[in-house]
């Protein structure tokens, strides 16, 4: 495992916030392209895919294969008040989560980067 992988990870903490630099609110509620996501839509689902992707890592690094699950992100992308989200808010979830994430990446023993689970749709998924 090239451990300097944590290290690009975690730099991209900040990387959602960089990009809505800018923009106002009707550029980040725009749908410019009819049946696309908005960059609001975007950023939530940028901020609940890292959130998976790290109750992944971790279960790997802590279970015996275990299960992961799918999600539907076009779901999650129309729950009830995603529309109304502080992007402020959801920036900051998505950095403190990518840097606690890559602190405990950093912890791990070698070993467990052999570590695999199984995704309920693709198979052996693994930490690397």
């Amino acid at each position: 495992m090239d451990r300097n992988l944590i290290e690009i990870y975690a730099q991209g903490a900040p990387a959602v916030r960089e990009a809505l630099a800018g923009l106002s609110a009707e550029d980040v509620n725009a749908f410019p392209v009819p049946g696309t996501w908005s960059i609001r839509q975007i950023v939530v689902h940028l901020m609940e895919s890292d959130l998976i992707a790290s109750d992944r890592m971790k279960r790997i690094a802590c279970m015996p294969h275990p299960l992961l699950m799918g999600y539907d992100e076009s779901a999650f992308a129309e729950l009830p008040g995603v529309h109304d989200l502080d992007l402020s808010l959801v920036c900051d979830v998505f950095e403190k989560n990518r840097l606690l994430t890559a602190d405990i990446l950093r912890h791990l023993p070698s070993e467990t980067y052999q570590r695999y689970g199984i995704h309920s749709e693709s198979g052996k998924v693994t930490l690397e």
